[in-house]
């Protein structure tokens, strides 16, 4: 890992270590089984199954409010639970780490008896990895099963899909909006976006969002609702953010309700406007990457990842 995204998330991984002075933190963070990361299945660290909404945990007394006696060790508590649902959220699982050995190396560093090492950098950089790894091999074995599955389309990219509905009419170019609705999950069912639970259809460019939509949409007709299964290279990877556990593969729905054309390029200004009149502002023919026309704010899953 050499880019930017997994240079941060090694130095974040490191700084989190810190929490296992706490040592009961990763395990009141620990993840229900429909939500377990890696091995099995990729996993949404911080959202609830969308099978049953209202399975989501309501944070109850927590540790923090137990200790309400001793103020260190509130305060104590409340840092290593945040730590530890940053690591969830990068990846890491509280059987990946030993938290006495966390506990005896956060000792260690806060009282300066022993340095970072390059070794210990080593072993960080593993262990930030490891979720993501875990999370292709998934993705890898789901898509070669789903592969031979009737009614499944490959394309040369990875990219798979199935047409539930049929749409008619021209296929949206590059540079035009749809109109769209959709639902995203995850491999274990955890859902993670909805434009269905928002109550309003989402609006946007067809190359301004992840690769594996902008290919899926210019392959689809207005009406057509298809299922997509996006390999994690075509979606956000190892640059991922919450609830989107690094190196996921990600499930739509989605329906093509609509195709806005791309608006003609203006014609140019003259070269000498008249006197006292502001040149007229050049139109790009691009839409922002929010159209006005649309109330919400594209959500994670439908921006282009970050360079």
């Amino acid at each position: 890992m050499t880019s930017r995204a997994a240079r941060r998330r090694i130095t974040f991984a490191m700084t989190a270590v810190a929490a296992a002075l706490f040592t009961g933190a990763l395990q009141a963070q620990q993840p229900s089984t429909s939500a377990a990361p890696a091995a099995s299945a990729p996993a949404a660290p911080a959202a609830a199954p969308a099978a049953s909404p209202k399975a989501k945990k309501t944070p109850a007394n927590s540790g923090a409010a137990e200790a309400s006696g001793d103020p260190k060790g509130a305060e104590s508590y409340s840092l290593g639970l945040m730590w530890g649902e940053q690591l969830r959220n990068s990846g890491v699982t509280p059987d990946a780490v030993s938290t006495a050995r966390m506990a005896q190396g956060v000792r260690d560093g806060m009282s300066g008896k022993v340095e970072v090492s390059d070794k210990d950098r080593e072993n960080i950089r593993a262990l930030a990895t490891s979720g993501a790894e875990a999370n292709h091999r998934a993705a890898a074995k789901f898509l070669d099963e789903n592969a031979r599955k009737a009614g499944i389309v490959t394309t040369k990219s990875g990219l798979q899909y199935q047409e539930l509905k049929a749409g008619s009419g021209a296929a949206p170019k590059a540079s035009d909006s749809v109109v769209v609705n959709y639902r995203g999950t995850l491999l274990d069912g955890t859902e993670f976006d909805s434009s269905y639970k928002r109550g309003q259809p989402a609006t946007f460019e067809v190359d301004r969002v992840i690769p594996g939509w902008t290919e899926a949409l210019q392959l689809m007709k207005p009406g057509a609702k298809w299922k997509l299964f996006i390999p994690p290279q075509l979606a956000y990877d190892l640059r991922s953010r919450p609830p989107i556990p690094p190196g996921s593969m990600l499930l739509f729905e989605v329906e093509l309700l609509s195709v806005k054309p791309a608006a003609a390029e203006a014609a140019p200004a003259a070269a000498t406007p008249p006197v006292g009149k502001n040149p007229p502002a050049k139109l790009t023919g691009k839409s922002p990457v929010n159209p006005p026309d649309s109330p919400n704010s594209p959500p994670p899953a439908t921006q282009p990842p970050p360079k």
